[in-house]
């Protein structure tokens, strides 16, 4: 089994491109510098920002040296810090939450160092003055009244929507000076005013601070974002502009990993009604330095799955590290006809465990198929997945005492992944029809294939997949497949045989499932699904939802919603769910989510009629109704 974590190690010459980052940082000289990391989810971005730490870690620690040359004593001329918006989603502000975390680091570096501790701790303090600023920049009453400690913030929060929403009386006045009386007291914990100051001022005093720590540590201080294109589109906004913010300041580097199109999507749906070219020009401005992770080949799948093999071998560590580096070194040299594969591997180390012999062949054969399949594409991520899809099923084959070939396993596991699901029901029919388990109609169709003549195939096994499908071995044909069916049976530890659901469907469900946050990348995959699958996937979620104990914006509500835009029949359902929760589990941020919804009429109405519902969610609706966004009753 292999994780599906980030990793430093790399195996697929990624690292050329790492060195490639870490010499712009360099070059820069202390100037300001922005660099994207984009690629599609799974592709290996995160694994990329990895490595281009550890290759700006290693390099010397004074200006001149060559790399590698440097006193390892001596502290590093680069300040690191790595940002991962997406756990703050639903948590805390995303743009506070990034300056203070850069400027905590900052202050323990500079405490480690004995170099700027007087200048980090003005910055915090500055950064604590944004920090209050902007959460209190939406209540109406923090400009009358002044800024509020953090624990008075919920008192004044209140009021200040109060004051939005127009539903101001004498006794919400005299709550807010109470409050702001209390934060007048207490504001010092916070904040150190200064005389003659002003927001503006205060921001640019807050990128003044930034520099002169820096400047005085003598450091550049590199951000590593990750995970912004899994953000809903407010928190990928506020990321993005706490990252406009401090974007240009001597002695920094920002280094943002993201599906560009994720993204410009999230800037076009915040900034409605702009057009192409200004959600364009808006992203160039934050990324001067684009670089997209490149899609792989067939030699880097193949690289790819012969490193995940080798990398849980019984091999001894240090051999694994030296194969790895001969890989990488052979990937760099593709483009002159040189291969990664099984040979390869042997020529290195003659003594290779036969085990792993076994599995380096399966990489040889299955990186093709890999690679052009559209299940799989060369997806780094896709691929663990199917590795471990077949290492869960080979485990309850021999756990059951079922005896499956792995060869037979994986080909029918990269055709119910890949192939075309109503095929994939034809070849479960033919193998339970048959009195031995064998699919006779493949044989021919297997030996054609083979012998490399052309055969016109009907609907639904009319794809380019199924010619490749065919020709790599082992044939299938003439061998009874039950046991490879049997512990394939749409993906078991998730899906019950009753559920018949098809491999399509049963993989939408794990990934929904498994990755609420994503369900919107899926949509016109499950628009494509019959409605009686639906209704099982919608069964499944609404399942898992039960054990949410909060209904503001959990993960699970996205895969919810996804399912319900794509058959109108499941929204009734979800409504019909939300409208059963507790009072006490329904919070006021759940209002703006579902509030474009058709369904979300009927919801609204039996919470504005539950007397246990919260003031505050009746609130946001009523606000919502007033503004035209939600039919009023």
């Amino acid at each position: 089994m292999w994780t599906d974590n980030e990793t430093a190690q790399d195996f697929l010459n990624f690292g050329g491109i790492a060195k490639t980052v870490a010499e712009i940082i360099e070059q820069a000289q202390s100037r300001p510098i922005s660099i994207g990391v984009s690629g599609a989810w799974g592709v290996g971005k995160s694994s990329m920002i990895k490595l281009i730490r550890t290759e700006l870690s290693a390099r010397p620690t004074e200006k001149g040296q060559a790399p590698g040359t440097g006193d390892t004593e001596k502290p590093s001329r680069f300040i690191f810090v790595e940002f991962n918006a997406w756990l703050y989603q639903g948590y805390d502000d995303a743009r506070a939450a990034l300056i203070e975390v850069v400027a905590s680091a900052l202050a323990k570096e500079a405490e480690e160092r004995k170099t700027g501790i007087d200048k980090a701790k003005d910055l915090l303090e500055r950064v604590n003055w944004f920090r209050a600023i902007k959460l209190s920049a939406s209540s109406a009453v923090s400009l009358a009244l002044g800024l509020p400690s953090t624990g008075l913030l919920g008192e004044l929060w209140g009021f200040g929507k109060s004051v939005v929403a127009g539903q101001v009386d004498q006794e919400s006045i005299d709550a807010a000076k109470s409050a702001a009386g209390k934060a007048s007291e207490s504001a010092a914990d916070l904040i150190k005013p200064k005389k003659n100051t002003s927001p503006p001022k205060e921001i640019e005093a807050l990128r003044k601070s930034f520099e002169d720590v820096l400047k005085e540590m003598g450091v550049t201080l590199v951000v590593l974002i990750d995970d912004l294109d899994r953000c809903l589109p407010e928190t990928t906004i506020s990321t993005l502009e706490a990252i406009r913010l401090l974007l240009f300041l001597e002695h920094t580097a920002f280094v943002i990993a993201a599906d560009d199109q994720m993204i410009k999507h999230a800037v076009k749906r915040h900034f409605q009604g702009v057009d192409d070219e200004l959600v364009i020009n808006y992203f160039d401005k934050l990324i001067q330095v684009p670089i997209r992770v490149p899609p792989l080949g067939t030699q880097e799948v193949r690289a790819y799955m012969i490193m995940l093999f080798v990398e849980n071998s019984s091999l001894d560590p240090k051999e694994k590290e030296r194969l790895r580096a001969e890989v990488c070194s052979q990937l760099s040299r593709t483009w002159q006809g040189k291969r990664v594969d099984l040979k390869f591997l042997r020529g290195l180390n003659d003594k290779l465990p036969d085990e792993l012999i076994a599995r380096l062949d399966a990489a040889d054969r299955l990186a093709p198929l890999m690679t052009s399949a559209t299940g799989i594409a060369g997806n780094p991520r896709l691929i663990k997945r199917f590795l471990n899809a077949l290492s869960i099923r080979m485990s309850m084959s021999r756990a059951q005492g079922v005896g499956v070939d792995e060869s037979e396993l994986a080909k029918v596991l990269l055709f119910e992944r890949c192939g075309d699901p109503k095929a994939y029901v034809e070849l479960i029919k033919s193998v339970t029809e048959s009195a031995d388990g064998k699919p006779a109609f493949l044989v021919e169709w297997e030996q054609k294939a083979i012998a490399g003549e052309a055969v016109q195939h009907k609907a639904p096994w009319d794809d380019s997949f199924i010619t490749e499908w065919l020709r790599l071995p082992p044939q299938l044909g003439g061998r009874d497949l039950r046991g490879a069916l049997y512990v394939s049976r749409e993906h078991a530890p998730l899906i019950t045989p009753e559920d018949r659901l098809s491999a399509e469907a049963a993989d939408l469900l794990e990934g929904l499932l498994e990755h609420p946050d994503m369900a919107s990348s899926i949509k016109d995959r499950l628009v494509a699904l019959p409605r009686s699958e639906m209704s099982v996937i919608m069964d499944r979620l609404l399942g898992r939802a039960r054990q949410e104990q909060e209904w503001g914006t959990p993960p699970i509500l996205d895969a919810c919603m996804a399912v319900a835009a794509a058959d109108a029949p499941q929204g009734q359902r979800l409504s019909g769910f939300l409208r059963e929760r507790p009072a006490v589990q329904i919070k006021a941020s759940i209002i703006p989510k579902i509030n474009d919804e058709l369904w979300s009429k009927n919801v609204f109405d039996a919470w504005n009629d539950d007397e246990d519902i919260s003031k505050q969610v009746k609130n946001a609706i009523k606000a919502r109704r007033e503004n035209g966004n939600v039919p009023v009753k």
